[in-house]
C-alpha cells in the first residue's frame, strides 16, 4: 500500500532576487494543486527573512510527486530562477501521528 507522502521545500533565495522568487513560485500554485494525486500545495513566505520560501506539500503517493517534479511547470520554474537559490532543502515525510 502507497503511503500519503508530505514534502517540505525550503528554498532560500538571494537577496537581490527575492522578488524573482515570490513571481516564480506563485506561478506554480494553480498548476501543480491541479495534478493527480496533489492533495495539498501551499506556500509560505518567512515574516522575518523574506528571501525564504517554504512549500508545504501532501501528496497521494511518492509516485504521483515524481511526476510533478518532471512537470514542464516546474522545468519553466527551474530555468527562470537558475542563479537565483542561495540554499534548497528537500524533506520527504511520511505522517506518523
Amino acid at each position: 500500500m502507497n503511503k500519503t507522502l508530505t514534502v517540505i521545500a525550503r528554498i532560500e533565495a538571494k537577496i537581490e532576487k527575492i522578488e524573482l522568487m515570490q513571481s516564480e513560485v506563485l506561478r506554480l500554485i494553480e498548476p501543480t494543486r491541479k495534478e493527480q494525486g496533489c492533495i495539498q500545495y501551499d506556500l509560505h513566505q518567512d515574516n522575518d527573512n523574506p528571501e525564504i520560501f517554504i512549500f508545504y506539500e501532501k501528496w497521494e503517493n511518492r509516485e504521483l510527486w515524481q511526476t510533478h517534479m518532471h512537470s514542464d511547470h516546474l522545468k519553466v520554474y527551474l530555468d527562470a530562477t537558475d542563479g537565483s537559490v542561495v540554499d534548497f532543502t528537500l524533506n520527504e515525510m511520511f505522517q506518523i501521528g
